[in-house]
């Protein structure tokens, strides 16, 4: 993955996010840092690779979506700041002096980017705020890096996403959006699931996804049907929806169209067991416009 990828992968995380990197938070993100695994020669090296990286992180966060703007962030950095991300300190002078743009540049080509990728996310996640009572929500879907290449070519990436707080969890890299379901575990595994309830779309609705989710990682879903799986299509389609109530209702207005929505569930088991691992609930939502 090349530095301008890489770059627009961390962006994922600093679009979940709603300030810069306090001062109280970077010596946490440079020692967060200092797990990724430095691929470089020792010979020559000027810079520690946590504090490249850490200032990497706060110039993205800042708004950088290029080696060039993170040169430049760090080059306008103060030197307190530099100091807090553990950037390089002149021995002779006793300054700080800032990665250039090169040194971003092949740095965060050459770095492990799941490693990195993971790291951030971990950190970002120790940074929120204690969690409420609500249950925890993940949601789980791949996305395509805009302006990450050609078509064809561009980076994809599937992500699990804190649907209350909005964060990032964790992301990996997807070659191709038809091979994400053998992404699934790798990205979800590291995770503590643990009462979570996982949220994901048609393709990943598979047994092998359900049974891992409940028996190995102790969280529940609620995942999408559609037609690639087709004996349970039909079990929910002969449900017996007209004797369920409507459960909620909500209405939106937009674009010209007045669009209603209904929910409705119900439980699967005896005579309405459903063929799929631990499968107990089937909801219906009904959109009339």
């Amino acid at each position: 993955m090349g530095s301008s990828s890489l770059i627009d992968v961390l962006a994922v995380h600093a679009d979940r996010l709603d300030e810069s990197l306090p001062a109280q938070r970077r010596s946490s993100l440079v020692a967060a840092l200092s797990a990724v695994p430095d691929r470089r020669d020792p010979r020559g090296v000027v810079h520690a690779l946590p504090g490249v990286l850490a200032t990497a992180v706060a110039a993205v966060l800042t708004g950088a979506r290029s080696a060039a703007a993170v040169a430049e962030w760090a080059a306008d950095a103060p030197q307190q700041v530099l100091a807090e991300l553990g950037v390089f300190r002149d021995p002779f002078t006793g300054l700080y002096r800032a990665p250039d743009e090169s040194t971003f540049r092949r740095v965060l080509a050459g770095v492990d980017a799941d490693a990195l990728d993971d790291t951030v996310g971990r950190w970002v996640l120790a940074c929120r705020p204690a969690a409420d009572t609500e249950r925890r929500v993940y949601s789980v879907d791949g996305k395509t890096l805009r302006g990450s290449g050609p078509a064809g070519a561009q980076v994809h990436l599937l992500a699990v996403l804190d649907q209350h707080t909005g964060t990032v969890l964790g992301q990996v890299d997807v070659d191709g959006k038809t091979n994400e379901l053998t992404r699934f575990r790798p990205l979800l595994g590291p995770l503590d699931l643990t009462a979570v309830v996982i949220t994901a779309d048609a393709m990943h609705t598979q047994r092998e996804h359900a049974r891992w989710l409940i028996d190995d990682k102790k969280a529940a879903y609620v995942f999408t049907v559609k037609k690639n799986q087709p004996r349970l299509y039909r079990q929910l389609k002969t449900l017996p929806w007209a004797k369920v109530p409507i459960q909620d209702e909500t209405s939106t207005r937009g674009h010209g169209r007045y669009d209603i929505r209904r929910l409705q569930a119900v439980t699967c088991t005896g005579p309405l067991a459903l063929d799929f691992p631990h499968a107990t609930q089937a909801l219906r939502i009904v959109a009339d416009d």
